[in-house]
């Protein structure tokens, strides 16, 4: 196989992964409030923001009840069953209209999806002590249903130097599912986007595995204030054969993959700060499985999250900043790169300000930066790179309105001022960073 089209093979496939990643968006779900008997905004800001109720609901393993279940004992000592008088089952309807500054060539602007995604969830306590978050997705542009994020968890309290030690378990197929911070990949802004407008092809790995990898780890939460997890993360493939083949196999995860999160929180009366650090090293076959060549990809990320609360309404402010390591050894090795390692980083930075009448305004920044590389970052029309460089940046601004609580419409535009590597003929084309600007208007309900 050419180099050529390897790299265009390796390009398209981190592209796709990443558009899959970030229009897959979760939202808060109505079998938690009926299961807690409480309003959805007792656990979100404006979702899917997480209030401190709603992380400490998640970190319990969505096991806490406000209503009566039916249980039983074991030699009135513990129990071996708790059950919802009901099935913690959701549903979830999403639609949106999409335009962009200049059409791309060959196709249609002023794009409506409806819906864009349609999303059922098993969502609450599965038994004492454990709980889950799964949610099935129907994808307009595949017209299928498929497997979306799901968590799995168990949870449970202790006591250490006096002070309470809440530990669990989480199963879960998306790094970074598992947070309870907006700041991770998995669950930063905005939470929801275009699924049809360009967007800049690189990004760090460690936002673009969801549904392709499975893991097991342990958290635990110290008194309220230094919060630790490790997992293990290995290929999970769905949609086709399993185990993989050598013919069907592309950038699959090889062995098991670390991922580690520690982050302090400090809760004042009108105040909230936290502090963090998360990573995931991984390695990939690029093309083909077996072979002692493989990439390796380190992911080292800092996040932090500011809430304010005031009478008028709550400041939230999130930032983080992932770099990350490629080690391409197999890819250069097969001639898909021109370099046999390179970085690329990323840098997001977001606030908002949301009032109690259900309106929120947030402004969001976004950077991408890495090495050139003239293989992997070549030029071509719309997702290419003219100049080499996965460069990209620019801003989001967003207007929120909730009419309920458990029915939201945003209105978004998102202004690039350099994609993919420059912002005037990026693509060697002809076409500007800020042809790609996008409305997004987009509505859902959940019920």
């Amino acid at each position: 196989m050419s180099a050529k089209i390897l790299n265009l093979k390796i390009i398209s496939i981190f592209l796709g992964i990443f558009i899959i990643s970030f229009s897959s968006v979760s939202f808060p779900i109505p079998s938690f409030a009926r299961q807690t008997n409480l309003p959805c905004s007792a656990c979100h800001y404006v979702y899917p923001e997480l209030t401190p109720f709603g992380r400490l609901f998640k970190l319990n393993g969505y096991t806490m009840t406000g209503i009566a279940t039916i249980q039983s004992t074991y030699k009135e000592e513990s129990t071996n069953l708790k059950l919802l008088s009901m099935l913690p089952i959701s549903a979830m309807i999403q639609g949106s209209h999409n335009r962009i500054a200049k059409t791309v060539p060959g196709t249609a602007n002023d794009v409506t999806e409806f819906p864009q995604q349609f999303s059922l969830f098993i969502a609450g306590a599965i038994s004492p002590n454990f709980g889950s978050f799964i949610q099935v997705t129907y994808d307009d542009q595949s017209g299928t249903f498929g497997l979306d994020n799901t968590d799995l968890r168990f949870a449970d309290h202790t006591t250490l130097f006096s002070n309470d030690l809440l530990y669990g378990l989480t199963l879960n197929n998306n790094p970074t599912v598992q947070d309870v911070w907006n700041t991770t990949p998995a669950w930063g802004f905005p939470y929801a986007s275009s699924a049809v407008a360009p967007t800049p092809g690189a990004g760090p790995i460690i936002g673009n595995l969801g549904g392709l990898v499975s893991g097991l780890g342990a958290y635990a939460l110290y008194n309220n204030l230094i919060y630790g997890e490790f997992s293990l993360y290995h290929v999970t493939k769905q949609g086709g054969p399993i185990p993989e083949t050598t013919a069907d196999s592309t950038m699959t995860l090889a062995g098991y993959s670390p991922y580690w999160r520690l982050a302090l929180q400090e809760q004042w009366e009108t105040d909230y700060l936290e502090i963090g650090t998360f990573g995931m090293a991984s390695q990939f076959y690029p093309l083909g499985i077996g072979g002692n060549s493989t990439d390796k990809y380190t992911d080292i990320g800092f996040d932090a999250q500011y809430e304010k609360n005031f009478d008028s309404g709550t400041l939230i402010a999130h930032s983080s900043y992932i770099t990350e390591k490629q080690n391409l050894d197999a890819t250069y090795a097969l001639g898909g790169s021109a370099n046999p390692s390179i970085s690329l980083n990323s840098f997001k930075a977001d606030a908002s300000y949301n009032l109690p009448v259900g309106v929120a305004f947030t402004l969001g920044y976004f950077a991408t930066s890495g090495d050139n590389d003239v293989i992997l970052y070549t030029a071509n029309p719309v997702d290419g790179y003219n100049t080499s460089s996965p460069n990209s940046s620019g801003l989001t601004a967003q207007i929120t309105y909730l009419p309920w609580l458990n029915t939201q419409f945003s209105v978004q535009y998102v202004a690039y001022n350099k994609f993919n590597g420059a912002s005037s003929n990026y693509d060697g084309s002809g076409r500007n960073a800020s042809d790609n600007n996008t409305l997004y208007v987009v509505g859902w309900v959940v019920f």
